[in-house]
């Protein structure tokens, strides 16, 4: 079953806005939260509508039942390497990928999705990005210098806006366990042929049952397959009191990814976060010392979902044959990256770590 209903045909979306001076291109200015035009230096103040950010019906999205003017149509191009699909304007026909930078041709079809409901805007700069994964790299051991000097000669990094699925639900759930009180007795041991008191630890384990209630507000799944889930994971927390709902303007500039895992597929997710924070619930519930969870059967109700882009400043680097991927938050700078090796940097020290011993060894042997 889809989770896209097939819409009318509509505009694609290009995230171009010409300058009211000059004609040129805006984009959006992290530093300044305006949109800003760099070849005249022309600048636009941002409009707070003061909308507030709608959640959609979970259900009405897996029939097929959401209203036309939430499916919008853009033109993407699917990476052959790293399955990316990235938004491009009809102007472009080959691009580098900015996820694994392999050379890509974009589509002539476009591809139909579930608009964005909110957006969280850039608020690092490309070259605060720049310099977070410098600083980043300079403190990790054993890399090689060469990719450490690649990387600082200001290749650009790509802002890519992230999207993911959040998901909220209210959940009822009973359960059935064991409460564990721990209690000591007090035991007889020979040591060394003599009589000692020991305190040894039991378990005293009582049946119990109850029932636990959560609501769940924007628990946030991935939505792409493009960057390794332990990276993006690894960007965490994010700030989503600062979700603005979402306009094209805040995409000038930026590329915006397309989300590949399906709406039913990242409740799968959501529902396995949900299921570990209600066991951590029902295990509070149940109390003691020590608890068994024997059972815990849960009734989930009025699931929404809405589809946001998060912002990521993203490095792709081939070095030596070998591409190395870093990505940025844009929001917090948090990077996280490929964990690069020098194998004659490592050789090195396992060498100066061997002389090194050999030296103490020596000067043990001699003072003895």
């Amino acid at each position: 079953m889809s989770d896209i209903p097939p819409p009318p045909p509509t505009p694609e979306e290009t995230h171009r806005f010409p300058c009211d001076q000059c004609g040129a291109d805006y984009r959006f200015d992290p530093d300044k939260g305006t949109l800003t035009c760099d070849h005249c230096g022309h600048t636009i103040a941002m409009q707070d509508e003061g909308e507030r950010i709608r959640e959609l019906d979970f259900r009405a999205a897996l029939n097929d039942q959401l209203p036309a003017q939430e499916i919008e149509e853009t033109r993407t191009a699917s990476c052959p390497n790293c399955g990316a699909s990235v938004e491009f304007d009809p102007a472009t026909h080959a691009v580098e990928c900015p996820f694994c930078a392999t050379p890509v041709v974009a589509d002539t079809g476009a591809n139909r999705h579930i608009k964005p409901r909110a957006v969280l805007p850039f608020s690092w700069s490309e070259r605060a990005a720049h310099n977070a994964m410098n600083d980043w790299l300079g403190r990790l051991w054993f890399a090689p210098s060469g990719l450490k000097d690649y990387a600082r000669k200001g290749r650009r990094m790509q802002g890519i806006y992230t999207p993911y699925w959040t998901y909220d639900a209210d959940t009822k759930s009973s359960y059935s366990g064991q409460r564990g009180t721990i209690y000591y007795v007090t035991r007889t041991v020979m040591v060394d042929g003599k009589p000692q008191q020991r305190q040894v630890q039991k378990i005293r384990w009582t049946p119990v049952s109850g029932r636990t209630a959560r609501f769940f507000d924007d628990v946030l799944v991935l939505a792409s397959r493009a960057l390794p889930k332990r990276y993006t994971d690894a960007l965490q927390p994010w700030d989503l009191s600062h979700l603005i709902p979402y306009s094209p303007e805040y995409l000038a500039g930026f590329r915006a990814e397309a989300y590949t895992v399906p709406l039913d597929e990242g409740y799968g997710e959501a529902r396995a976060i949900m299921d570990r924070t209600i066991e951590r619930d029902v295990r509070f519930d149940i109390g003691g010392d020590r608890q068994q969870v024997h059972r815990i059967d849960t009734t989930v109700s009025d699931v929404t979902f809405k589809h946001i882009l998060l912002p990521v400043w993203l490095a792709a680097y081939k070095y030596r044959g070998k591409t190395y991927r870093f990505v940025v938050n844009g929001q917090t700078g948090r990077v996280q990256g490929e964990r690069p090796w020098s194998a004659w940097k490592i050789a090195f020290a396992m060498i100066l770590g061997a002389l090194v011993a050999a030296g103490l060894g020596y000067i043990i042997a001699q003072n003895q």
